[in-house]
């Protein structure tokens, strides 16, 4: 199974200059856990995830004043949508994290999560989605 074939394909994407609560609403929105964080005076592209939120309001920052430049990972590690499962499963353990910006062709082709990695993996070995009706991945045993 390809990247490509579980992948998150609409890439939420935001600019550095989102606060934190502005990030976190809209990721709350669409129930992803990352966005791509897209500077166009830079033309270069990070991620930031709900746990570097949450690692902001741990430390006690104000989600209205902070940004997503100041808390965004710009040493990204970029799949591509041809990746096995395994390859981008294997680059996500070396980099210790659980997203990674899906890129074709120079353009965000998405987004892939562990959780898109699980769905994957469960279909193959079930030979369904991996998905219950209301869109949660089900145990399979």
């Amino acid at each position: 199974m390809l990247v490509a074939d579980v992948m998150t394909p609409l890439a939420l994407t935001i600019g550095p200059a989102h606060t934190l609560r502005d990030a976190a609403r809209l990721m709350a929105g669409r129930r992803v856990g990352s966005a791509v964080v897209v500077d166009p005076e830079t033309a270069g592209l990070g991620i930031i995830t709900e746990r570097d939120i949450l690692v902001s309001l741990g430390l006690g920052e104000d989600p209205d004043r902070e940004t997503a430049d100041a808390h965004t990972t710009t040493e990204v590690v970029f799949a591509a949508p041809g990746w096995t499962l395994a390859r981008a499963a294997d680059a996500m353990l070396r980099g210790g994290f659980r997203h990674l910006v899906v890129v074709d062709g120079g353009e965000i082709a998405g987004v892939l999560s562990v959780r898109d990695v699980l769905r994957g993996w469960s279909a193959a070995r079930t030979g369904g989605t991996g998905l219950g009706q209301s869109g949660e991945l089900v145990g399979t045993g």
